[in-house]
């Protein structure tokens, strides 16, 4: 399906985040149109008419806003992005991600990229040679039937795992985003050895796909899963444990704080005056 695009000219695009210091958001809205996404709620708050993934503010004037943004304050981590893939469709066309990491880069900040997209390959030249880069895929499942289910619109599961590979190759710090763990993510762990630094498993609840367990009948796998073994601190044992909330409190591999992540949707509120493509 074709989303509804419309040109916007942001007023700020460089945002205080809770899970990082800065995160910008070159568009506001998803092709991917998952099913668990938690930026769903934004459209209280944006008021579009269409449903989650069928609309996508484009923030035109995102990479000479950004460059404005960078002088006048503190220097951190940037998170690319938090409400929004970075790397959806349309930005094969409008390219605003990579002119906002040129930037980034140009300035000598950090940053962390989080996609489902192998597009990201595309701006691999940008990423290797920035000074602190890292680029995280988020891979839910190792099943690309249920990766199918779930979110039908995002890249294949084996095409994620190969963007991190070629990344990992080229010397790029990588992570796994874990993000919900549905199911088939207990075969995950050995796909990705070799490919990655990090995984991350977010310990957010999603319930926007609770309808798409009961509609195949996957609540079963939801809600017998496996608890991990005590004192086994291995990132593999915690995706065999299917999520976080097996196990409260351990961090080995990197416990996502996904409950802040709402605040980054609501400040897309702010987003600017919209024109209509």
């Amino acid at each position: 399906m074709t989303p509804t695009v419309r040109e916007v000219q942001a007023k700020s695009v460089l945002s205080i985040s809770k899970i990082y210091p800065w995160v910008v958001n070159p568009y506001t809205g998803c092709e991917h149109a998952c099913s668990y996404c938690y930026a769903r709620f934004m459209k209280r708050f944006t008021r579009h008419p269409e449903p989650w993934g069928e609309f996508v503010d484009v923030k035109v004037n995102a990479p000479s806003l950004l460059r404005a943004e960078l002088r006048r304050k503190k220097r951190g981590k940037v998170w690319v992005s938090g409400v929004c893939d970075p790397y959806q469709p349309l930005e094969e066309h409008y390219r605003l991600t990579r002119q906002c990491l040129a930037v980034l880069a140009e300035n000598g900040w950090p940053v962390v990229i989080q996609t489902r997209s192998p597009l990201v390959l595309r701006d691999l030249e940008i990423i290797r040679h920035a000074m602190d880069f890292e680029v995280g895929l988020s891979i839910p499942t190792a099943d690309d039937g249920i990766r199918q289910l779930f979110e039908p619109r995002a890249p294949p599961v084996a095409d994620r795992i190969a963007a991190l590979d070629t990344l990992h190759r080229a010397g790029v710090r990588t992570y796994a985003m874990v993000a919900p763990a549905l199911p088939g993510v207990e075969r995950l762990a050995p796909l990705l050895e070799g490919k990655v630094d990090d995984v991350i498993v977010d310990r957010m609840n999603y319930h926007h796909a609770d309808w798409v367990y009961r509609q195949h009948g996957l609540e079963y796998v939801r809600t017998h899963r496996r608890v991990l073994p005590p004192g086994d601190a291995k990132p593999e044992a915690l995706l065999r444990g299917w999520t976080p909330a097996a196990a409260p409190g351990r961090d080995e591999c990197r416990l996502h704080p996904g409950g802040d992540r709402r605040r980054e949707a609501a400040r897309e509120r702010k987003g600017g005056r919209r024109r209509r493509r």
